[in-house]
């Protein structure tokens, strides 16, 4: 057969001969397995106990539709029995698209998609998840946690009580004016995010309610607070006066909370009407320990020196003695602050170059009066070759630390100043060479009490401990000093050590406790410094 089929093609050669057996072998293929399909068809038919209308069969495609087959006499049909989700928010229409495909109308937008029953109905389902009036009321919002990263659903419910308390607490974090909540751009920002909704946001008057609400459920939960410390609590009170003469007091609570962690929370920030004596200051005080209900668990008050915090703590002490509420009958209650003892020695120390001092902060403000000077005073800067980056700090007065940065900053610049006086005529105040010596020396000589003020000056770790280590340096400076052949670093040393005799001659003995309770230093520590001090046949060191 294959050579009669061959020689009717009049080609007989072997590459024809391949293609035309590839074509026979694949007609006998399909002819015996459509064969076999049809045996078990005929099979399943006849097996079956209930007539084919009463459970048609149904074809899953990919996307959730079903196919049902029916037949119905001679002929059967193929009807689409719609079961995904997407015809919940899409209704078919018998419009058309160019290219034939037939198209669904949005319920929620009205936007035609195209779909194909033949290929599913993945296009709608996208348009579902993308769709500019979606409703997520239903279905939540997913959103992702800051903390531990983790996905979680919130409700898009508003929630007006929710609002004022947010809206509140940002006046308090960011120290907002009470009629924030009454800004017109608030109103319509928070309108614009609720899709035109009204906010319901309050007026100023409920906000200040609404802030005493929150103050009251703050102030219960620092109470529960203080109630649970295992141990005693030690204050920190200041006293200052704003710009328009209004007194203020504050009263911070420092503690070791049931977990050993080092707390401070302010406890309040008062209006104090004068006269700010003692007196006052006392009945002040105590009643706010009073209304604390924490009398029973101090231990001690840090306090500056004003003198009228001597009279203030006796008789604060007075009241708290009668009720047995202190240790030792309140032998360690007044502790005097150790950063601003460091202030007034290095203040008085600072007085044998006030005039020179002067001139340095007379020059930066010059400098920095205009814009001409600053860009005059940067030429200056440039022709000696100095970094102009490190800038210039104006110091205040009170504040020696701010003072020792000054000068620093200042001598830096020397070079430059000095060329300055020489292309600005107007410039009067720069220092003299021997004044520029004298800062490099203060300097070196004050970077220890300036280290020692930033330990002092922590608020995230306990310092009581570190009074010894940061003292003793400091003393051991002070004496160098005296004992030095330089004038005027003798003249200084003097100034200070009467300050510091005046406040530190005898070293606090609770202080000396914490320092023996700290496994860095322990008693030998304490020992060795009065060792160091006094001598081992001191009458210091046998006490």
């Amino acid at each position: 057969m294959l050579l009669f089929f061959c020689s009717r093609c009049c080609c007989f050669d072997v590459q024809n001969v391949v293609v035309l057996m590839i074509k026979m072998l694949l007609f006998f293929f399909f002819f015996f397995f459509f064969q076999m399909e049809s045996e078990n068809i005929n099979i399943n038919l006849e097996s079956m106990n209930t007539p084919l209308e009463a459970e048609p069969l149904m074809i899953h495609d990919d996307d959730g539709d079903e196919v049902e087959e029916v037949e119905g006499g001679s002929s059967s049909q193929r009807k689409r029995r719609r079961t995904s989700n997407v015809w919940s928010v899409f209704q078919e229409t018998k419009e058309k698209a160019p290219d034939g495909k037939p198209l669904a109308k949005c319920k929620w937008c009205g936007k035609m998609q195209k779909y194909d029953s033949r290929y599913g109905t993945g296009n709608l389902k996208r348009h579902v998840l993308n769709c500019v009036k979606r409703d997520t009321k239903d279905v939540g919002q997913m959103i992702i946690d800051a903390k531990d990263k983790s996905i979680t659903v919130r409700s898009s419910k508003f929630d007006p009580l929710k609002l004022r308390e947010l809206a509140i607490a940002a006046i308090v974090m960011h120290n907002l004016p009470l009629a924030f909540v009454e800004y017109k751009g608030i109103r319509a920002l928070l309108s614009y995010c609720l899709d035109g909704r009204d906010v319901g946001m309050v007026s100023r008057n409920t906000a200040k309610s609404d802030l005493l609400k929150l103050h009251a459920r703050e102030k219960g939960r620092v109470k529960s607070l203080l109630e649970d410390v295992p141990g005693r609590i030690s204050l920190t009170s200041d006293l200052w006066t704003s710009v328009v003469t209004d007194g203020y007091i504050c009263l911070t609570a420092h503690f070791v909370d049931k977990a050993w962690n080092l707390q401070k929370r302010v406890l309040n920030f008062s209006f104090m009407p004068p006269p700010h004596t003692g007196v006052a200051l006392s009945e002040k005080v105590y009643n706010l320990i009073d209304d604390w209900k924490i009398d029973r668990k101090l231990f001690s008050i840090t306090l500056d020196n004003a003198s009228s915090n001597d009279t203030f703590v006796d008789f604060l002490k007075i009241q708290l003695t009668t009720r047995h509420a202190l240790l030792k009958d309140g032998d360690f209650f007044h502790i005097r602050c150790c950063a601003h003892i460091l202030n007034l020695i290095v203040q008085d120390g600072l007085k044998e170059v006030d005039e020179a001092i002067i001139k340095v902060r007379e020059s930066i403000k010059y400098v920095k009066g205009s814009q001409g000077r600053k860009q005059k005073f940067l030429e200056c800067v440039n022709l000696v070759s100095l970094d102009s980056k490190r800038g210039l700090r104006q110091d205040v007065p009170t504040r020696w630390n701010s003072t020792f940065l000054m000068l620093q900053g200042a001598i830096y610049f020397r070079k430059a100043f000095s060329h300055l006086e020489i292309s600005d005529s107007n410039y009067r105040h720069c220092p003299s060479k021997d004044e520029w010596d004298r800062f490099e020396k203060l300097c070196t000589f004050l970077s220890d009490f300036y280290d020692v003020t930033c330990v002092f000056s922590g608020t995230k770790y306990p310092t009581s401990n570190l009074y010894f280590p940061a003292i003793y340096p400091v003393r051991v400076s002070l004496q160098t000093q005296l004992n030095g052949n330089d004038e005027f670093m003798k003249n200084m040393a003097v100034r200070m050590f009467t300050k510091f005799e005046k406040y530190w001659k005898d070293f606090s003995i609770i202080l000396a406790i914490a320092c023996v309770l700290d496994p860095h230093y322990k008693l030998s520590y304490v020992e060795w410094v009065y060792k160091k001090l006094y001598g081992a046949n001191s009458d210091e060191f046998n006490k």
